[in-house]
């Protein structure tokens, strides 16, 4: 348990940014698995929310709550899998 003032308030600090971050991580994870699951069901609109998903990442490895190696692994990703919905979709 923090003994002094300055302890205190960094205890403060760090279980505000936790909580910041925690809801960026999850706003996150909540749009990359609603765009993979459109991509499954309907590939034709998946591919106008990508834009969508890959400003979301973005965001977070501006925060700092991502690492810009993971977003753009996400990113590759979830543009693969709409990528080959909306094929899947033109044939």
């Amino acid at each position: 348990m923090a003994n002094t003032k300055q302890a205190k308030k960094r205890a403060a600090q760090s279980d505000r940014r936790r909580a910041r971050n925690r809801s960026v991580v999850t706003q996150v994870r909540n749009v990359v698995k609603n765009l993979r699951r459109m991509a499954e069901t309907e590939g034709e609109k998946a591919g106008g929310f990508l834009s969508s998903a890959v400003s979301e990442l973005d965001v977070a490895v501006r925060k700092g709550v991502l690492h810009k190696k993971t977003a753009s692994r996400l990113k590759s990703r979830i543009s693969k899998t709409v990528n080959k919905a909306m094929k899947a979709v033109a044939r």
